[in-house]
């Protein structure tokens, strides 16, 4: 916090400030004497007839009313990372993009609309990397109707928690009555650690993800549709561990450029904790260093604390959060 020659803290943001990320203290309401004070860092989205909002790194909106502020200022947007590769938001979210394509697509301004018969809210929702060229109540009308003709939701997928990402967008889609239904985190690391773990059983590479491979994938039932989302990307492999009936793991890599996306790396069950999904990783990322690759990505659900501590354990941390969020209920939908 910004203290005064004084000694005194002071508050030292403006609703000017609104954009910018902060870090702000502020009383408790009938909070103890030692634990009267709490603090919030994240992105300052509003600041409106005497109450801030700020957007955490994770997504989560604070109102924080001004008159119980103590102290607050402006600090950097992206603290330097200690370890991995660097990255920015619009270049991670160009890559990710790439590896998960819809299987149609069109341009509103600088936002992709995207669709794909409803397989994944990845390939079935707008991903808005600018300005749309229009106001956004307009824009999301057009968003509604587009969605609509092909008798889909509207989603529109956002991110928050590093420089360039979407805090004030997500704030303005919540006050419009959009509902966050999904949030993830984005992890980034170098690849080398990754291939360089120990084999452990044998690991079958292919282009195409064969029936066995789809056997154990989570979806049942996959679709053409699904298949060509699946199989689309730069560069798309599919590992397979042989199993007695259906694969003991599979997973599926994306090499574009210096990055490898790692996704759909699941185990038998009952083979779990036996390394099984780090060797199909492993054997992915010696495939994507051939290929030129140097860093990897990947996506993980908050509450999936396994798949977490086995991503740190390979040198991944925490780039970004992004979430979906999904048009309001028309009145008397029931929904």
């Amino acid at each position: 916090m910004e203290i005064s020659a004084g000694g005194r803290l002071e508050v030292r943001i403006t609703a000017a400030d609104v954009g910018k990320r902060v870090s702000v203290r502020r009383l408790i309401e009938g909070g103890v004497p030692e634990e009267k004070f709490t603090d919030t860092v994240g992105v300052l989205t509003s600041w409106d007839d005497g109450v801030l909002l700020i957007t955490r790194k994770g997504g989560e909106s604070v109102r924080i009313p001004e008159s119980a502020l103590v102290a607050g200022k402006v600090v950097p947007s992206a603290p330097a990372r200690r370890r991995g590769p660097a990255a920015s938001y619009e270049e991670l979210a160009h890559v990710t993009s790439r590896a998960w394509r819809p299987v149609e697509s069109e341009r509103l301004g600088e936002w992709e609309l995207r669709a794909a018969s409803g397989f994944t809210r990845r390939a079935n929702s707008v991903l808005p990397l600018g300005d749309p060229g229009l106001p956004l109540d307009e824009a999301l009308d057009v968003v509604r109707h587009w969605y609509g003709e092909r008798g889909l939701p509207a989603y529109v997928q956002t991110a928050t928690g590093a420089e360039g990402t979407q805090e004030l967008l997500c704030a303005e889609l919540e006050r419009r009555g959009w509902v966050r239904e999904v949030t993830a985190e984005l992890w980034i690391g170098p690849l080398a650690p990754v291939a360089d773990r120990a084999e452990g059983a044998d690991v079958v590479l292919s282009r195409e993800a064969d029936e066995a491979w789809l056997s154990r994938y989570q979806r049942k039932g996959v679709s053409e549709v699904a298949l060509k989302v699946l199989g689309s990307g730069p560069s798309v492999w599919f590992a397979t561990v042989p199993g007695e009936q259906a694969p003991a793991a599979i997973g599926r890599c994306v090499v574009d450029g210096r990055w490898a996306s790692f996704a759909a790396v699941e185990v038998d069950p009952e083979l779990r904790r036996q390394g099984l999904a780090t060797t199909v990783m492993a054997a992915l990322a010696r495939r994507a260093l051939d290929e030129g690759a140097s860093a990897a990505w990947l996506q993980v659900e908050d509450d999936n604390a396994g798949a977490r501590a086995l991503y740190a354990g390979m040198g991944f941390a925490a780039h970004h959060a992004y979430h979906h969020y999904r048009e309001p209920a028309a009145p008397g939908s029931g929904q």
